[in-house]
């Protein structure tokens, strides 16, 4: 076969014909030059707007949310640790005052960041609106009508047959409706012209509907979010609400008088086992808590089992295992052997892999001296559940309780904790504390093993190490929002996916009587880029069309000998032309 070219230049009628032809195949509006002397305050403002609802400014937006988070991420947050902030700030006496006026320790709800974020969220939607609503349009219009020359057209191939130009363009109505075309015959132009490849634009629009609902739900959840962290010995249990965290940090618009869910548990059993031997020796085998608990004021009680990564959930609230750790429980005596601490547990705060754990003691109330004097009482703590023995390192080699260590180093005077200034428990303010001493004179300090007693010089008291209790630390949040986030980001992947790999095309199949009697069938596609697919679908088309169209070879008519007729072929075959004034 003959390809079937042309030399002449295309007329004027000819290249806005073609240009019809291919035209929506996106809706992506069209862009005018601003004739920027005649704008005006009006013109201006149109111009903005276009500029700001392209899809270029939206992607740049997109790009600088990505880039201003990076300070958040490698810079310490006041919102997430105050305590880093302010070392940070203590160490850094040059950048953190810049920092403070970029707004980079509280990166999220900074005024450039909140900025962007708007402005990214508008530009989505000036987007996105226009372009469904002209996708809107297509779906319910019809396909283009075919240009007057086929043969432009970047796929195209023609043949002749012996059958009726109606009977070609009724088989191909049926073929291309039958491969999911959206087809319609047009007798104006004696040819068929259907399209498709919808869900390309489809999976665009999904992707960028699917941003906006994850801009929503982060902002939402941001908002509206609450965290917080509480230690809980075994046996002891917990309400939901704000008097009963440790810490706690919310949203701006969070009201913890009104959307904290009402709910309490109570940690029956911590139950921890881990690897004794090999590379892995100390990992977690077993991490688990065994909780009951109760939604609203009267709810029934249930038991759970909290692991990591597996939290309860209550009424739109997630209680998540966090640590673990040990409490030595003691019991205090003062000068006069009067108890002042009956068995009390003292939680400390891991310091390792392998649980080796430090704090503070303190006794605040009813302990008197030798001389009768009320004072306060302050240890500084540090526990080994597996203590090597004598002459070994003070870290504890293994995290489960087999050979647990107490060393206490002795305080008495004020701990601070009356004079309304906040301090951490686990820490000792020694401002105003007096070291005992030992006989050499220095500060008073001794290792306990459980059972053992820590007795006081001068006869200020004694301390008694009678075991061991465990704790677990659980972090209770609310993040509303979370669940539309996913989905939106699963939405995303697959509009992204579609918006890629569909490709938009559309095919022309014009059947007509020759001059010589004989029906000349053509067929042409254009898809939105050069693709190898829409030459390769057309000739499958084509040599379906001609299957059913074509009558038997016996009865087809032959050629005219003739120059006009050299290049007819009896049999479809494709080319790809290239398309002068067509939209690729």
């Amino acid at each position: 076969m003959s390809n079937t070219t042309t030399g002449k230049t295309p007329t004027t009628d000819e290249e806005q014909d073609l240009g019809a032809a291919g035209s929506q195949l996106s809706t992506a509006p069209k862009e005018e030059a601003p004739n920027l002397p005649s704008l005006g305050v009006i013109g201006w403002a149109r111009w903005f707007w276009r500029q700001l609802t392209s899809m270029r400014v939206a992607l740049l937006l997109l790009l600088l949310l990505s880039l201003g988070a990076i300070p958040g991420s490698l810079i310490p947050q006041d919102g997430v640790d105050a305590m880093k902030v302010q070392e940070f700030r203590d160490n850094h006496d040059l950048l953190a005052p810049v920092y403070d006026k970029l707004g980079l320790f509280h990166v999220y709800s900074s005024v450039w960041f909140s900025a962007i974020y708007i402005l990214l969220f508008v530009s989505l939607i000036g987007c996105i609106v226009p372009r469904t609503w002209q996708f809107v349009g297509q779906l319910r219009g019809r396909p283009p009508r075919a240009p007057r020359r086929l043969d432009r057209l970047p796929a195209y191939t023609t043949w002749r047959t012996g059958a009726e130009p109606e009977e070609v363009r009724e088989a191909a109505l049926k073929l291309l409706k039958k491969r999911r075309f959206r087809a319609d015959a047009d007798a104006a132009s004696d040819a068929v012209a259907a399209e498709k490849g919808y869900l390309r634009e489809v999976g665009n629009l999904a992707f960028h509907i699917a941003l906006i609902v994850m801009l929503i739900a982060f902002a939402w959840g941001q908002l509206f979010k609450y965290e917080g962290n509480k230690l809980i010995l075994e046996g002891d249990g917990f309400s939901n609400t704000l008097t009963q965290y440790d810490d706690f940090k919310s949203g701006n618009l969070f009201d913890a008088a009104h959307d904290l869910a009402p709910f309490s548990f109570t940690l029956k059993d911590f139950h921890g086992t881990y690897e004794a031997t090999g590379p892995n020796r100390g990992t977690p085998r077993i991490y688990e808590a065994q909780v009951t608990f109760s939604e609203g004021a009267e709810g029934a009680e249930k038991s759970k089992t909290i692991e990591v990564n597996k939290p309860l959930e209550i009424d739109g609230s997630k209680v998540y295992l966090v640590s673990h750790g040990y409490a030595p429980i003691l019991t205090v005596k003062d000068a006069e052997g009067d108890v002042v601490m009956d068995k009390q547990a003292v939680a400390l705060l891991p310091l390792d892999a392998n649980v080796t754990s430090s704090g503070a003691v303190k006794v605040m109330d009813g302990y008197r001296n030798a001389k009768g004097e009320k004072e306060q009482l302050g240890f500084n703590a540090f526990f080994l559940p597996t203590y090597g023995g004598k002459g070994s390192t003070m870290l504890s080699s293994f995290p489960a309780l087999i050979n647990p260590m107490l060393a206490l180093s002795a305080y008495h005077g004020d701990l601070g904790v009356d004079a309304g200034i906040p301090q951490s428990i686990y820490q000792l303010d020694k401002t105003n504390l007096e070291e005992f001493k030992g006989s050499d004179g220095k500060l008073f300090k001794q290792q306990l093993k459980v059972g053992d007693t820590m007795t006081l010089p001068n006869g200020a008291g004694s301390v008694t190490f009678n075991g061991v209790q465990e704790w677990a630390g659980f972090q209770v949040t609310q993040q509303p929002g979370s669940g539309w986030a996913l989905g939106g980001a699963v939405v995303a992947i697959f509009g992204l996916a579609g918006s890629l790999f569909i490709q938009r095309r559309r095919v022309w199949v014009r059947a007509v009587r020759g001059a010589d009697g004989v029906t000349v069938v053509e067929m042409a596609g254009l898809g939105r880029s050069e693709s190898a697919k829409v030459p390769e679908e057309l000739g499958d088309l084509a040599g379906a069309l001609y299957d059913r169209a074509a009558p038997d070879a016996s009865d087809a008519p032959e050629a005219p000998d003739g120059p006009e007729n050299d290049d007819t072929p009896d049999s479809p075959d494709t080319h790809v032309v290239p398309a002068e004034g067509a939209e690729k």
